[in-house]
């Protein structure tokens, strides 16, 4: 959680020299990997036969329209991904609260497949390593605003907690013909984070008599994004 922190804080701070992330874009389809698929709407996909596994980056935009009933409220909106439409005291400028990712996953391909979530990791181009963060990491971070564990304060925790358990990507079987998605949530990017990668390991694809893998599969997703710097956010940023 101290990397959690720290993120945060390097991207509230206010005053000179202060950066403003843009939207994190695929890589071009040449600096993609075999069988990956750059969509229109910002995802990247592996597609082989009838399997595609599709990664998309959200902005706090889009999940505030998502929760919009929990991110109108300023400082105690329960969006559980984003700071809502709170903005720092003095400010216009809303900082990003993580990095969220949305994963899909349709299998018309095999019997069943299996992405386990913690097995995935994101490496910036300056080879920083992240791991996505688990619901009791994302609960711990919201006590703090949970005072004296009564009345408002802790019924807006458990309701961040409801969503969470909603909306993040499970842990489970995917049989033939189905379909399933959630989100994977990382902490925010330090400023200097223009390129990374999302590795999405050991996604398994056939199993034994005991369900264990025998074969799985390593899939990249590359992504990149622009980072300003000044003291206002520039045009190409939104401000909520």
């Amino acid at each position: 959680m101290r990397v959690l922190c720290s993120c945060l804080l390097i991207l509230i701070v206010s005053g000179c020299g202060r950066y403003f992330p843009g939207p994190l874009q695929p890589k071009p389809k040449s600096e993609q990997g075999e069988h990956m698929v750059v969509h229109d709407d910002g995802s990247v996909a592996y597609v082989f036969e009838r399997l595609d596994i599709a990664l998309r980056p959200m902005t706090d935009a889009e999940l505030n329209r998502s929760f919009a009933t929990k991110s109108g409220n300023g400082a105690l909106s329960t969006n559980p991904f984003t700071f809502g439409d709170w903005t720092p005291p003095g400010e216009s400028f809303t900082p990003q609260r993580f990095t969220v990712f949305l994963l899909r996953v349709k299998n018309y391909a095999y019997p069943k497949v299996r992405i386990d979530p913690s097995r995935i990791e994101l490496r910036s181009a300056s080879e920083r390593f992240y791991k996505p963060l688990t619901f009791l990491e994302i609960s711990e971070y919201y006590r703090a605003y949970a005072l004296a564990w009564a009345g408002n304060y802790y019924a807006r925790m458990r309701e961040r907690e409801d969503l969470l358990r909603l909306h993040m990507y499970a842990d489970e079987m995917i049989f033939s013909g189905q379909e399933s998605e959630g989100f994977i949530v990382f902490p925010p990017m330090p400023p200097d984070v223009t390129e990374l990668a999302v590795r999405v390991n050991d996604m398994a694809v056939r199993f034994n008599y005991a369900d264990e893998p025998v074969e799985t599969l390593d899939l990249t997703y590359g992504f990149q994004r622009d980072v300003f710097k000044g003291y206002r956010p520039p045009a190409t940023v939104s401000a909520r």
